[in-house]
């Protein structure tokens, strides 16, 4: 894998980009505060803008090293949520992606949006063999999310996540390796 650090991506309605810490206040009132979004996230609802200031300032000092990966997706000039590498795996040369949103702009596709320029940007720019993405069974918007990108369902592991609330979830697996990922690449091109 050739790392890249958090580029700049442009698509057709949204501006993926690196955080600032100002971008507390909108992080936190767009979707960092909500229970809906959070609820199957690793992380319970922030009880104040300056929570995400605290973590943002990391993400800020964390954008120094060429395999981070941490993008605010911005929509009409103002943060509506992330996307990120939640975890690389160096020697099998995959990541895994985590997305959350503002609820006001669910249901619009620019999660769908925001993955499939991701996804994109790590087998052309990064150079990874696999890109996957695990989610709660119950939120299966997450998989319309994966499918929508082109990748398969590859199971489910019982009970495997323990939720904030402290419940234990069942999560679901998505994987989509570089051969499909050009096949798809080429499909779409083949249909503009």
């Amino acid at each position: 894998m050739t790392h890249q650090g958090t580029k700049t991506i442009i698509t057709e309605r949204l501006t993926l980009r690196k955080f600032s810490p100002d971008d507390a206040l909108a992080m936190y009132e767009t979707w960092a505060k909500d229970p809906r979004v959070t609820k199957y996230l690793t992380w319970p609802p922030y009880k104040s803008p300056e929570g995400c200031r605290k973590i943002l300032e990391e993400w800020e000092k964390s954008y120094e090293q060429d395999d981070y990966y941490q993008w605010c997706m911005e929509y009409e000039g103002r943060p509506i949520g992330a996307i990120s590498a939640v975890r690389l795996q160096e020697r099998d040369e995959w990541a895994e992606l985590g997305y959350c949103m503002g609820h006001d702009f669910w249901g619009k596709g620019l999660m769908t949006e925001a993955a499939e320029a991701v996804i994109d940007f790590f087998f052309s720019q990064v150079g990874v063999h696999r890109v996957c993405i695990e989610h709660a069974v119950r939120n299966p918007a997450s998989g319309r999310v994966a499918e929508k990108c082109g990748m398969r369902h590859e199971g489910v592991k019982r009970e495997s996540f323990k939720a904030s609330w402290g419940e234990f979830l069942d999560i679901s697996f998505w994987g989509i390796l570089r051969e499909e990922w050009e096949a798809k690449t080429k499909q779409d091109f083949s249909q503009k």
